[in-house]
């Protein structure tokens, strides 16, 4: 089965504690939305704990499509 993108939910701990879904997708872009509000936010919008948890997550999807890279061409 071939994953096109990878989702995760995310609620802020700071007020007004929005619920944010992030979409990675296999191609490197990049989707954040708003649930409440159904807007597509930048990572520029971020504050310190959503923030955290999205370069936390874009690393470990990095380091994966690396590891992915060196399995299929070694």
């Amino acid at each position: 089965m071939n994953i096109n993108c990878e989702n995760f939910r995310y609620v802020e701990k700071v007020r007004p504690h929005r619920d944010l879904t992030f979409k990675f997708y296999k191609d490197g872009k990049l989707v954040i939305i708003d649930n409440a509000t159904e807007e597509v936010i930048g990572p520029k919008d971020l504050r310190a704990d959503s923030r955290d948890f999205y370069v936390r997550k874009r690393i470990a999807f990095i380091k994966n499509q690396l590891a992915a890279s060196q399995l299929k061409y070694a």
